[in-house]
């Protein structure tokens, strides 16, 4: 009898554990999606990334010398950094192997990037680029009397380009991740076309267009659905200029001089956030459903504040600036300030996360959505890690 018994004991004790261990599983994740504002997962996203790389006690991995140039400006991409100057385009690793390079005359090098795509462009020129997974992997170089206006790629890899092309005011193309395909043309002879963003699920294209009416300029984005000529929507900015663009899960971030606009639902909402009598200093639209905006109360000198604007267009979080910031950048959850004594990492509500208070006369700044940064000056590059 006692033989036949045990195997029930045992059963029922495999029973109590299985089920002791699912409500320890079940508990643990909703402790963290209760209480993940609180647990430092982003800390060990980096380990996990960066465990082979040596950094010393602040937090700073070993610089690497640059090929610098002028109006230079960096993007963090999931596999390296990617530098634009007016000597060209470079990718480099994060340990400062050189993966691509293109020497080029760029006038007025812009760089733009998300995910691990990133794609540089001559403004007023002819000549772009697209940088992926440790190589180039498009590149054009416009025509006769094209000139370039813009270009956007979004997290799918998904590039938009925006042109000045001959008998147009203005035209826009939308090529997949492959770029060997022109997903839409879009040709206006009525009106200019200033930019445009292509939607994260690749199904919209938002074109920023500016005409004069009345003698005034008058802004507008027209919402075009990826497989049709005409646009689904059209909303009205007023007598706005637009500064920059940035399309997050829906909503379309529009940057203007004295305000914000963020219309959803591919213009079946919008709302706008007013500078009111403070001047526009920096901004960075990178954040996960939130804008950072760096502001002045006058029209020359520095800014005084800091604010996080959410997607209904009020005011998140505000902190005062007590220093000049020559940098700014939001990913994720964080924004970071880089002044020439410190650089300093908060959360989207100005929560201190990390500070680095020697940064090597550093005057460019792009931020990660875990929490690290890319940081560089005149001759070198290195990465800060939280």
């Amino acid at each position: 009898m006692d033989e036949k018994e045990a195997p029930k004991k045992q059963n029922l004790l495999s029973r109590m554990l299985a089920l002791l261990l699912t409500c320890c599983l079940l508990l643990g994740g909703v402790a963290v999606v209760v209480y993940r504002d609180y647990l430092n997962l982003d800390a060990l996203r980096r380990f996990l990334e960066y465990r082979h790389l040596q950094t010393s006690q602040t937090g700073e991995a070993v610089p690497f010398s640059h090929a610098g140039g002028k109006q230079m400006s960096i993007a963090y991409l999931e596999s390296g950094v990617l530098t634009a100057s007016s000597t060209g385009v470079r990718y480099y690793s994060i340990s400062g192997d050189l993966y691509a390079e293109e020497v080029l005359n760029m006038e007025h090098p812009v760089l733009q990037s998300a995910g691990n795509t990133g794609v540089a462009y001559d403004a007023g020129g002819k000549n772009l680029l697209v940088f992926r997974e440790r190589e180039m992997v498009f590149q054009l170089e416009l025509e006769g009397n094209g000139d370039l206006l813009s270009a956007r790629v979004n997290r799918n890899g998904w590039l938009v380009v925006t042109a000045q092309e001959s008998g147009y005011k203005g035209s826009v193309t939308v090529y997949d991740n492959s770029y060997t395909r022109k997903m839409i043309q879009i040709n206006l002879s009525s009106t200019f076309i200033v930019d445009a963003a292509i939607s994260p699920d690749n199904k919209t294209v938002a074109v920023v267009t500016m005409n004069q009416e009345a003698g005034a300029f008058q802004s507008q984005v027209w919402f075009y659905p990826i497989d049709a000529k005409e646009p689904s929507a059209i909303v009205n900015l007023g007598n706005r200029v637009v500064l920059d663009l940035d399309y997050e899960d829906g909503t379309l971030w529009v940057l203007e001089e004295s305000s914000l606009t963020i219309i959803g639902g591919n213009g079946a909402t919008s709302n706008t956030y007013s500078l009111g009598r403070d001047y526009l200093k920096g901004a960075s639209l990178g954040g996960d459903g939130f804008a950072l905006l760096l502001l002045g109360r006058y029209r020359s000198g520095s800014a005084n504040r800091a604010v996080t604007i959410g997607e209904d267009g009020t005011e998140l979080a505000s902190m005062t600036i007590t220093s000049t910031a020559l940098a700014q950048s939001a990913a994720g959850r964080y924004v970071a300030l880089l002044s020439g004594d410190a650089l300093s990492i908060y959360t989207w509500e100005f929560t201190p996360y990390s500070d680095l208070t020697q940064t090597g006369n550093a005057r460019y700044l792009s931020l990660s959505a875990d929490g690290s940064a890319m940081l560089a000056n005149a001759q070198q590059l290195w990465l800060y890690l939280p």
